[in-house]
């Protein structure tokens, strides 16, 4: 319990009256931390802290790399630059060694700097003196993890660098006949062969390697720490990071099995205007990092570049790609959708090398001055065009409807009505690609009239829908014709269910195998309902397991 004699031996408060500190003291939190527990995560909700005793770490994520940023004594403070700017923590504080934190929370600060303006001073001096030392760590040019050399239209180069995007790995991508090559890849340039190659930050020096060997010299997780888990969760889209943050927090031995990066289809998209806490939108990429450092945090185990390439139903194993085997007390499905194909002549051999399905930001920056064009009217497609027409001269949505408005979000649909560079072809498809090495030209047929035309084209992406990849389940988890996955009432009707009670709403035709987000069968495809669908997930699990073991 704090007392007023505590809050004395802090320089801030050495100022206050008795009665005021005796106040402060019933008033404030009374942290007793551990060794290498958090005081404040970053992120966290502004609030005055002060160290009473021990050492406190200032920590911050740089690219996903950890970095130390400075440390808290006894009687010093942390949270004045939160306070001053009324934002979240822009770092952590981490207890090195047992010590004891006090917690002001935000509204009795300022009621405290209100009655006592000296307390306020200091504060305000301090708040400057800690944002120049911000100021001075935000213009240090920021240093690469992974140098990359390798042709644009090299689809192994296009791999790594879609791998590294999505993951949050800063890549500085060099062509070989790039003039800067010598000053960014110092000794020997790589080429013909070689390519792509890669630098490290440690100077590890890699030849074409595959997207497994590099994860794992990044220092990301490919293998499984334990033989058997409470819940295996396949897919780290939105669905599966939920359910992994609330398995881990509820204690279940928790993994995700990821095969390319978290995030999912989800992950791709440049932006997300309807998701709920989010009133200015988030991209797809920046609300799967924050659900990704959540449920690591909570201890889920997240394994990247693996799949599961057979499950065994009656065992509960699930073998993965490369022979590990790992066993799942409960197995939750959530891999989501691929992008549909299009069967047009000419499309396959210019995939990855001017036609792509879906996009990201990484493929954005290569379209600055030139014409691109999106196949597709919905909601994908908007948030793509949108985010296009920030960097290419001319976007052109083509669309076999008659009306956006049918497939797309009205507010998407107005934001693209305001944008100049932004134009819409309806009743029209692209019917042919063409080019040498890469996509130069595509033609598109007027559905109205029959008309083609052959137009300059620097890039095409495909928006035409998703369908679900399940070929690779067991039979005896019931799938429609389509492939989406079966749970609760549409697996009684199916026929499909033999256990003597009814199925939990996310429980397949197989008792602890459970499916959610958009590889479960259901009329609502959004990020917000699997979200919601992940943490209902492990409520079913917790369900299961307490039927097994009573």
């Amino acid at each position: 319990m704090l007392t007023a004699d505590d809050l004395r031996a802090i320089p801030l408060f050495a100022s206050l009256g008795d009665t005021e500190l005796d106040h402060l003291a019933h008033t404030s939190a009374d942290l007793q931390l551990s060794s290498g527990e958090f005081a404040v995560h970053e992120g966290a909700e502004r609030a005055l802290y002060a160290v009473l005793a021990g050492k406190i770490e200032v920590v911050k994520l740089f690219d996903g790399v950890e970095r130390t940023l400075g440390w808290r004594l006894p009687g010093t403070i942390f949270g004045e630059v939160p306070l001053a700017l009324s934002s979240p923590f822009p770092g952590a504080y981490r207890a090195a060694e047992p010590s004891r934190v006090m917690r002001v929370d935000a509204a009795h600060y300022y009621a405290l700097a209100a009655a006592s303006p000296q307390v306020a001073e200091k504060m305000g001096a301090l708040a400057r003196e800690r944002i120049g030392g911000l100021q001075g760590l935000s213009a240090e040019p920021p240093k690469p993890r992974v140098t990359l050399v390798g042709e644009r239209w090299d689809t192994d180069c296009l791999g790594l660098r879609q791998f590294l995007e999505r993951n949050q790995i800063s890549c500085d991508w060099i062509a070989p006949d790039s003039p800067e090559l010598g000053k960014r890849w110092p000794g020997d340039c790589p080429s013909g062969p070689q390519c792509p190659a890669l630098r490290l930050a440690d100077g590890t020096l890699l030849n074409r390697p595959t997207i497994r060997e590099l994860a794992g010299r990044l220092g990301l997780q490919t293998q499984p720490q334990l033989a058997d888990y409470d819940a295996v969760i396949v897919g780290g889209g939105p669905a599966g990071l939920a359910a992994a943050v609330y398995g881990a927090s509820e204690g279940l031995r928790t993994i995700v099995v990821e095969r390319e990066a978290p995030g999912g289809q989800a992950g791709t998209s440049s932006r997300i205007e309807n998701y709920l806490g989010f009133p200015n939108g988030v991209s797809g990429d920046e609300l799967a990092n924050r659900a990704l450092l959540q449920a690591k945090r909570l201890g889920a185990e997240i394994l990247v570049t693996r799949s599961v390439a057979g499950i065994d139903v009656e065992s509960r194993q699930l073998q993965l790609d490369g022979g590990d085997v790992i066993g799942a007390r409960t197995l939750i499905l959530a891999t989501g959708v691929t992008w549909r194909r299009l069967a047009i002549d000419g499309f396959d051999r210019f995939i990855g090398k001017g036609i792509y399905y879906g996009a990201s930001r990484n493929e954005a920056g290569a379209t600055h001055g030139l014409d691109v064009y999106l196949i597709g009217g919905g909601n994908s497609a908007g948030q793509a065009a949108l985010y296009f027409s920030s960097h290419a001269r001319q976007v052109t949505l083509v669309v076999r409807g008659d009306a956006l408005e049918k497939s797309m979000s009205r507010y998407l649909v107005e934001q693209l009505a305001r944008k100049s560079n932004v134009a819409v072809r309806l009743q029209a498809e692209v019917v042919g690609a063409f080019g040498e090495t890469h996509l130069g030209a595509i033609d598109i047929v007027d559905k109205a009239s029959a008309n083609v035309s052959r137009h300059d084209c620097g890039g095409l992406f495909v928006f035409i829908g998703a369908d679900a990849e399940t070929a690779w389940l067991p039979e005896g988890i019931a799938r429609n014709e389509r492939g989406y996955v079966l749970t609760g009432d549409d697996v009684v009707k199916a026929g499909r269910w033999s256990h003597t009670r009814d199925p939990y709403l996310l429980e397949t035709s197989v008792p602890g195998i459970f499916a959610c987000g958009d590889v479960r069968l259901s009329p609502i495809k959004r990020v917000a309902s699997a979200v919601g669908e992940g943490s209902m997930a492990i409520a079913f699990v917790h369900k299961y397991l307490q039927e097994m073991h009573p």
